[in-house]
C-alpha cells in the first residue's frame, strides 16, 4: 500500500497500457506523470487468482445449505411472498382482498428474489438463492475495488477475506431480505466511480502527452465519463431496492468533484476547481438523470399491468389522468404515501436498535430460533443471529478514527473516499434517530459494510508498509515486520472468531449451554 499524498498519488510506475503510448509521454514532466498515474488492475493474473480462490470459498459458505432452515425466517414472511405474487400478477398482491397490495419498498429487490423463485420454485432455495449470489458478488467486487485502490494483492485479498468471514454479511446473504441487494448496487456504484477516477486521470495524461498545454488555454479537454454514467445506472438500481440509497448521493457527488479537481490540479491546470466545474456538474446531473430513468424502469410491472396499488389513483378520485403523465403523478402520490409511512414508523420492536449501537453489536437481530431440536443433550438450541463477527466489528470504530488521522496526515484520497462511504451509511440514520425516533434495525448498516472493511484494511496496510510505500523500494524495518505480524495475527483471530460463531450464523442445533456461552453480551444478544 503506497502512502503517497494526494500530490503524488498513487504509484510512480505507469501501467503497461499507459507505457506503450510513448510518442509524447516523455514530454510530460515526471512529476505530472506520477501525479496522474493509475493502475490497470486487469493485467495482473495473480490478483485474479486470489480473487477466484476467495470468491469460491465465499460462494460455498453462502450457498451450502442455504435452503435451511425450512419455512420463512424473520422478514421473509414479506419479500418472498411479494416476489411470488409479482411473478403471477406483475405487482405485489393481497390474496385476502384479491387485489393489489400496499407495500412501502420499491420492487427491484423483490424482482431479484423472484428470479430465484422462477428457477427453483416457491420454496426456500428459490427465495434465498438470489441473496446468496448477491452476497458473493459483493465480495468479488470488493476485492477488485480494494486492489485498484491499494495496488496490493495482499490487501485486496484481506478485504475479500474479511467480508467472507463476517457473520453479518453471511446471514443476510442466506436470507431473503432486501438489504443485500442494496449493498451490492451501492458497492457497484462506488466501483464505477473509482474506475471513472482512473479513466479521467488517464485521459488527462494522454492529453498532456499529445501536446495539450494547460498554461496556454482555459479550455480543458473533453472527456466523456462513461464509468460515471454507469455509476448513475447502478445508483438508480440501488434506489429501486430501497430509498435509503439516496443517503449516499451527496457524499458520492462530492467525491467525484474532488477527484476531478485533484486531477486537473495535478495536470497544472490554471484555476483547476473552476476550470472544469461546469462539466463536472453537467455530467453529474446526466448521471442522476440516468438514475431516475433506471429507477422508474424498476417499476415496469406497476406501469404496464394497470393493477398496481394507486395505479389509477387520480382517476378514482375524479382527477384527470392523461397518458404517461397521469401514471407518473400516480406514482408520485404512491411515493408520498410510502414516505409518510416510513417517517411515522416509531412502533417499538424487540430487536430494534439505534445507530450508535450498531458498530458495538449492541442489539443484533434474532432471525430464527428453535429450542426443540435433537442434539444429544437435555436441552438444545438452534438460532440464526444477525451478528457481525465480533473481533472484526469491534475493530471498525478504532479503524475509522485511524482512517481520519491518516487522511489528514497524508492527504490521501483513499482515506477520504472510504470515510465518505462509511459516513453516508451511518450519519443520516443518526439524524433520524434523534429527530423522530424512527424504528431501526442493525441490518440498515449493510451498505456501509464494504467501506468499514476497507477502513480496517487501509489501517492494516499503513502499518505493514514502509513510510514511502512499497513502490518506493524502501527496505523493511522492524516496525513494518511487527506490523505484518500484527496484521496476520488479526486475520487469524477474525477467522477463529468466525468459526466459533458459525453455528449461530447458520442455525445449527447445539447443546443449549454451547449456545449460551456464545452470547457474550448476555441479554443484549438474546
Amino acid at each position: 500500500m503506497t502512502t503517497a499524498t494526494a500530490e503524488t498519488e498513487l504509484t510512480p510506475a505507469d501501467s503497461p497500457a499507459e507505457a506503450e503510448s510513448s510518442r509524447g509521454v516523455r514530454a510530460v514532466p515526471d512529476l505530472v506523470r506520477r501525479r496522474l498515474s493509475t493502475l490497470d488492475a486487469r493485467l495482473d493474473p495473480y490478483s485474479w487468482l486470489v480473487t477466484l480462490v476467495i470468491v469460491t470459498a465465499a460462494a460455498i459458505l453462502r450457498l451450502a445449505g442455504v435452503d435451511k432452515p425450512k419455512g420463512y425466517i424473520f422478514d421473509e414472511v414479506y419479500y418472498p411472498t411479494d416476489a411470488w405474487d409479482m411473478l403471477q400478477h406483475g405487482v405485489e398482491w393481497d390474496e385476502k382482498t384479491n387485489g393489489p397490495a400496499y407495500v412501502v419498498h420499491p420492487p427491484l429487490g423483490k424482482w431479484l428474489i423472484a428470479l430465484g423463485e422462477q428457477v427453483y420454485g416457491n420454496r426456500e432455495l428459490g427465495w434465498r438463492i438470489s441473496a446468496a449470489i448477491a452476497g458473493t458478488l459483493m465480495i468479488l467486487i470488493l476485492i477488485r475495488v480494494a486492489y485498484r485502490m491499494f495496488h496490493s494483492i495482499v490487501l485486496a485479498g484481506m478485504a475479500g477475506l474479511l467480508m467472507t468471514l463476517d457473520g453479518f454479511q453471511l446471514v443476510l446473504s442466506r436470507t431473503s431480505l432486501l438489504d443485500i441487494f442494496l449493498g451490492l448496487f451501492i458497492l457497484l456504484t462506488f466501483a464505477c466511480m473509482v474506475l471513472d477516477r482512473d479513466h479521467y486521470r488517464r485521459r488527462w495524461k494522454r492529453a498532456l502527452a499529445d501536446g495539450f498545454d494547460p498554461a496556454a488555454t482555459y479550455k480543458i479537454p473533453r472527456i466523456v465519463p462513461w464509468w460515471l454514467l454507469a455509476s448513475g445506472v447502478f445508483f438508480g438500481l440501488a434506489c429501486g431496492v430501497k430509498w435509503s440509497a439516496l443517503f449516499f448521493a451527496p457524499f458520492f457527488a462530492v467525491l467525484v468533484v474532488a477527484w476531478r479537481w485533484q486531477a486537473r490540479r495535478s495536470a497544472r491546470v490554471r484555476g483547476p476547481f473552476v476550470a472544469g466545474l461546469l462539466g463536472d456538474f453537467g455530467y453529474l446531473i446526466l448521471s442522476f438523470v440516468l438514475s431516475i430513468v433506471f429507477y422508474l424502469a424498476t417499476w415496469t410491472g406497476w406501469f404496464v399491468t394497470d393493477t398496481g396499488y394507486f395505479r389509477h389513483y387520480r382517476e378514482a378520485n375524479g382527477m384527470s389522468e392523461p397518458p404517461i403523465l397521469g401514471a407518473l403523478l400516480n406514482l408520485m402520490h404512491y411515493h408520498s404515501e410510502a414516505y409518510n409511512f416510513h417517517s411515522g414508523l416509531t412502533e417499538k420492536h424487540t430487536y430494534q436498535s439505534w445507530p450508535w449501537q450498531w458498530l458495538l453489536l449492541g442489539r443484533p437481530v434474532a432471525f430464527y430460533w428453535n429450542g426443540n431440536g435433537n442434539c444429544g443433550a437435555p436441552s438444545c438450541a438452534a438460532e440464526i443471529l444477525l451478528l457481525g463477527t465480533p473481533i472484526l466489528w469491534w475493530s471498525f470504530l478504532p479503524a475509522l478514527i485511524a482512517l481520519i488521522w491518516f487522511g489528514i496526515a497524508r492527504r490521501d484520497w483513499r482515506a477520504y473516499a472510504i470515510f465518505a462511504g462509511a459516513a453516508a451509511s451511518m450519519l443520516p440514520w443518526y439524524w433520524y434517530a434523534v429527530a423522530d425516533g424512527r424504528t431501526m434495525f442493525s441490518f440498515y448498516l449493510l451498505p456501509g459494510l464494504p467501506f468499514l472493511i476497507l477502513a480496517v484494511v487501509y489501517v492494516l496496510g499503513a502499518i505493514m508498509t514502509p513510510p514511502g510505500g512499497m513502490a518506493s523500494g524502501a527496505a523493511r524495518t522492524d516496525r513494518q515486520l511487527i506490523g505484518t505480524v500484527v496484521a496476520a495475527t488479526y486475520m487469524v483471530l477474525v477467522a477463529l472468531c468466525f468459526a466459533y460463531f458459525y453455528p449461530v450464523f447458520i442455525g445449527s442445533t447445539m447443546p443449549y449451554d454451547d449456545w449460551s456461552v456464545r452470547m457474550w453480551l448476555g441479554g443484549r444478544w438474546i
